[in-house]
């Protein structure tokens, strides 16, 4: 309760002025999209949003310790088993059909309690000088054979991962994934985060890394074409490395905001809102039909991909404890 009480503290005196906000905003999604996103909100609505960011697991975990006290209206995240979690524990309010049905069925929840936002698809990054397309892997968990020892590296602590751990569960159940895990711990070096592994295969430290596609866009925006020394491949369709990674949003069951709440998210999955995602330069694929991709990306459904229902994904819980099983930190 101290905790709920001196964030709500902190999240009020932070959003300007003597005025309280008009919904607190938990945000586990990269900065610069949800800055956009607020703000066009905030001029079409007058409506104004206290923010609180960190990393999706961080605040999840920090919504299940404040339980009905926590002070946030909205979560939005990266992946969809912060999501899940949250609503397996009854802290998510049910959306209304006319959020719930501007995002495919496949990209939100089956209780209608979160929705979809944004996509990302697993992928690897390479360097052409030390290895040729015609030798990358027909599957991710080829990484784990002794070919690729020293070859490869993962960020398995980076909040991105567990759900490509969570899609070999999926489709080739627990023991594989365990086998899997422990092959790579033998093989890869270990990055703190996927921005991390791209920079260093793009410098030739590494010859392949797995990552979300969108860190090798950023990476090639941030330094320009003529610095960019690698490539991206996508494991073929089916494949659980190339699973499809669903950021969403939901409204909280003790939010005191309701109304407000429920607007914002109507407006993260209108036409306007999804337009954001794609003319900027985060590099996420919008959910919402109809809508392009930045003109960077390939369509999305020409890029091979894993379609494993979020309900299959779950909660990421048995992921990130075999992820520690397996030797991987804490």
């Amino acid at each position: 309760m101290v905790a709920a009480l001196a964030s709500s503290v902190l999240l009020l005196a932070g959003c300007g002025g003597s005025s309280k906000p008009s919904l607190v905003l938990y945000n586990g999604q990269h900065p610069e999209l949800t800055t956009a996103m607020v703000s066009a909100f905030e001029r079409a609505s007058g409506i104004s949003v206290a923010e609180r960011t960190n990393d999706g697991v961080v605040l999840a975990d920090q919504i299940l310790e404040e339980g009905r006290s926590s002070p946030a209206d909205v979560y939005l995240t990266e992946n969809s088993p912060e999501l899940v979690s949250l609503s397996e524990h009854g802290l998510l309010a049910h959306l209304p059909p006319s959020i719930l049905d501007q995002v495919p069925a496949a990209d939100r929840s089956s209780n209608g309690t979160w929705v979809g936002v944004a996509l990302r698809v697993s992928s690897l990054v390479y360097d052409p000088a030390r290895i040729s397309r015609s030798q990358l892997p027909s599957s991710i968990l080829d990484l784990a054979t002794p070919k690729w020892k020293g070859k490869v590296a993962i960020a398995p602590l980076d909040s991105d991962f567990p759900p490509v751990v969570g899609a070999v569960i999926a489709t080739d159940g627990k023991k594989a994934a365990a086998s899997w895990l422990a092959g790579l711990k033998r093989n890869a070096a270990v990055y703190q985060d996927e921005e991390s592994v791209v920079a260093a295969v793009n410098r030739g430290d590494e010859a392949v890394g797995v990552i979300n596609q969108y860190y090798w866009y950023r990476l090639r925006r941030e330094v320009g074409t003529g610095a960019i020394h690698s490539a991206l491949y996508y494991f073929p369709k089916g494949d659980p490395g190339s699973v499809v990674n669903v950021s969403g949003a939901a409204v909280l069951a003790a939010s005191r905001h309701r109304a407000n709440a429920e607007r914002f998210v109507a407006f993260l999955v209108s036409a306007a809102g999804q337009l954001l995602i794609s003319q900027g330069d985060d590099y996420e694929y919008p959910v919402r039909a109809g809508v392009p991709p930045n003109p960077e990306l390939p369509a999305f459904a020409s890029i091979p991909h894993a379609n494993i229902p979020v309900t299959e994904l779950g909660n990421d819980l048995p992921a990130r404890v075999m992820i520690i099983q397996a030797g991987f930190g804490s």
